[in-house]
């Protein structure tokens, strides 16, 4: 007969030898917690399922991919607290504001818990380290090569359809956009015109520069709206095949465009190898590996990135959609 303390006693010993076996089966697993802006947006789906490639690769990862059903900074809060009550040893995150999720990351990072932030980033006292898509001058580059595919012998006039004069990113591409031109000399950028990243107005541009020059081979957008309302005003204008769209869009908008021959190409962020380098970047943190300013890490199939002071690096280039693949990925985002 057991005596009822030598029950008890044999019940610790078993919970003790299971949690011994637990935290050994659960040891060697690294676990990251992907934070997109909210649920439900395939641009972040996409993320998830190249971040779940690198981990499927490494084989003892496990990404737990969350985020709040709203795009604010509360909502990831929360967010973030759960995954530090989950003892996660990454946190990896799209941030729907810079400063406000600092001091919850902050405490992950007292927790022992890796942060990094990637494609709209955290203030750099809240990470260790940034995956940024591209960089401004990648994105110009690109878009100048983009006009010159879509120009005849890589020559003729072109013009650019941005969002706001104020846009900083904008603005900044198309500084790129100038400062690369030298490498095309074919292409003769003629005006750079503002559709506020509204359709209408960017329509409305478009239809103008069409009027004003009449030998237009390019338009540039590199506004996901932009370039959707300029690629329609040129198919209403019944320009089609004498004038050229290109710049930086969504594959689900961009689709008929190509097909319709308005568009050859264009580009934006691939999502999937964006997850599978935030993946690469997390598990090397995970191990304590030297990732932070000024370090250069590698990002598997992707090659590496190198990181700035700040701890800033980017992916690489813009993904270049065109009639072979843009079908394929317009079913994702």
């Amino acid at each position: 007969m057991f005596t009822k303390a030598l029950l008890n006693t044999l019940i610790a010993l078993t919970l003790l030898l299971t949690t011994a076996c637990s935290s050994r089966e659960s040891a060697g697993t690294i676990r990251i917690g992907v934070v997109a802006k909210s649920l439900g947006n395939g641009f972040f789906d996409a993320v998830h399922k190249g971040a779940d490639e690198a981990a499927q690769a490494h084989g003892n990862v496990k990404i737990i991919f969350t985020g709040p059903t709203a795009t604010t900074a509360e909502g990831q809060i929360e967010v973030i607290n759960a995954l530090i009550a989950q003892h996660v040893d990454v946190i990896a995150i799209s941030a729907n504001d810079s400063d406000a999720l600092v001091p919850a990351l902050k405490k992950a990072l007292k927790r022992g818990i890796k942060v990094m932030s990637f494609d709209s980033a955290v203030a750099k006292e809240g990470r260790i380290v940034h995956l940024s898509p591209s960089s401004d001058a990648l994105v110009g580059r690109t878009c100048d090569r983009l006009a010159a595919s879509a120009a005849p012998a890589a020559r003729g006039k072109f013009a650019i359809v941005s969002a706001t004069p104020t846009s900083t990113n904008q603005n900044a591409w198309i500084a790129e956009m100038k400062n690369a031109l030298p490498e095309f000399p074919g292409l003769e950028l003629v005006a750079v015109v503002y559709g506020d990243d509204l359709a209408d107005k960017s329509y409305r541009e478009t239809a103008a520069l069409l009027k004003q020059y009449p030998d237009l081979a390019v338009i540039v957008s590199p506004s996901s709206v932009g370039i959707v309302a300029a690629a329609k005003a040129v198919e209403d204008q019944g320009a089609t095949g004498r004038v050229f769209v290109t710049g930086l869009g969504l594959p689900s908008e961009m689709a008929g465009h190509v097909h319709q021959g308005t568009v050859k190409s264009f580009a934006i962020w691939n999502p999937i190898d964006l997850g599978y380098a935030v993946t690469q970047i997390a598990v090397q943190l995970a191990h304590g590996d030297p990732v932070g300013p000024n370090t250069t890490v590698s990002i598997g199939r992707l090659g590496n990135v190198t990181f700035d002071a700040d701890g800033s690096g980017p992916m690489g280039e813009p993904f270049v959609y065109d009639k072979s693949n843009v079908d394929q990925f317009s079913q994702i985002f």
